[in-house]
């Protein structure tokens, strides 16, 4: 069991807010890429429809990474929202 976040110090926890920042920068940059890509895949194809047994499956793994990271984006921001609100509540810098 893993629980070392709980003792972690404020200057700690504020330390790595810009990292995370980053990532989430950087996940959002490589969604939009994933994104471009999907479309040249599909337009390559000329197959858009998902449910189409003949969509390219290196779109289908593009669409997978995608949603794979939109829900890493989302845990990260999470993370953030959350520090940030705790921060406020105990006056923590």
């Amino acid at each position: 069991m893993n629980m070392h976040h709980r003792f972690e110090t404020a200057r700690a926890s504020v330390g790595r807010e810009p990292t995370i920042r980053k990532m989430l920068s950087d996940l959002v940059l490589a969604c939009q890429q994933i994104e471009a890509d999907i479309a040249t895949e599909e337009q390559r194809a000329g197959i858009y429809d998902r449910s189409n047994p003949r969509y390219p499956i290196l779109a289908r793994s593009l669409h997978e990474r995608h949603d794979n990271l939109k829900g890493t984006i989302a845990t990260l921001e999470m993370r953030v929202t959350e520090r940030s609100q705790h921060r406020l509540v105990t006056g923590a810098a």
